[in-house]
């Protein structure tokens, strides 16, 4: 069995890796292997499965990220910490900025060490490749939960109306789930909301149906009840990003250890960035 990102760490952090896949789930539920998909003649045609529709809006959403070469720039509120900061997405890579703390823009001094900071970043190979390296491995890991969807939930038609449809999913009773992360994943309901006329992703939202141990519990336990949303809206023609993700999940690790990720983040005011945009370029667009 092909192992996923993180299978050889220490318990500890394989339980975080967990907690963090709701996220990645989230975030990339729209992308998926192609054998799970439907054609793009059948795109074209209604729709009244559940199962058929989200494979056909999967399928648009894989179609999309695979011609989206869009780069932005928007600002990034993280409640939960407090800050504010802008991010400048680039070819080679994001910026980020903090700009403000606790509802206070930084002072000339924070700011001073903040500009000294993205300097020092953009011009560092190592953390740049470590950037991506991290990205990478968090995209692959998410899309090897994703593959295993149609076979870990019951899909049913929550609502619907002619603009959106509603779709709830279930954890499927016989469904063993290969790893931790696997685990996490299947143990959740919740649904997807998706625009009838292209076929894209609104909404995310799950729930942990039922408290999931490892280890028999002395190594983690992620409590039921914890909950993620994800919400994505439309910026130009065929051009959707992520404007918000909640994630409140809780446990604990190692008999002792409180784990969990708690995450209230609003993205707003986006802007095209120019492709060939360098990530000093990027750092001078960040300034508020």
């Amino acid at each position: 069995m092909k192992l996923t990102p993180g299978a050889n760490l220490p318990a500890a952090r394989r339980i975080l890796s967990s907690v963090n896949c709701f996220r990645g789930v989230a975030l990339l539920l729209v992308v998926a292997s192609l054998n799970l998909v439907a054609t793009p003649a059948s795109i074209a045609q209604p729709i009244d499965d559940p199962l058929a529709l989200i494979k056909v809006a999967v399928r648009t959403e894989l179609d999309a990220d695979d011609n989206d070469h869009s780069r932005w720039r928007y600002r990034d509120e993280q409640h939960e910490l407090g800050t504010v900061s802008i991010v400048v997405q680039t070819d080679f890579g994001s910026v980020k900025r903090l700009i403000s703390r606790s509802g206070k823009p930084l002072s000339t001094e924070e700011a001073a060490q903040e500009e000294e900071r993205l300097n020092r970043f953009v011009h560092d190979s190592s953390k740049i490749a470590k950037q991506r390296k991290d990205g990478a491995a968090d995209d692959k890991s998410a899309r090897e939960l994703l593959e295993m969807l149609p076979e870990a939930f019951t899909w049913s038609i929550e609502a619907e109306n002619p603009s959106v449809v509603r779709l709830h999913f279930e954890p499927r009773p016989d469904f063993h789930p290969p790893t931790l992360q696997s685990r996490a994943l299947a143990a959740m309901n919740g649904s997807v909301v998706v625009d009838r006329s292209q076929h894209r992703i609104i909404t995310i939202s799950g729930r942990l149906t039922q408290d999931v141990t490892f280890g028999f519990g002395l190594f983690g336990r992620l409590l039921r009840g914890g909950t993620f949303q994800v919400e994505r809206r439309q910026l130009a023609p065929r051009l959707w990003q992520i404007t918000e993700t909640h994630v409140h999940i809780d446990g604990k690790a190692l008999l002792f250890k409180s784990i969990g990720q708690q995450q209230d983040e609003v993205q707003t005011d986006y802007t095209p960035v120019p492709h060939g945009t360098t990530l000093e370029q990027a750092a001078v667009l960040s300034r508020p």
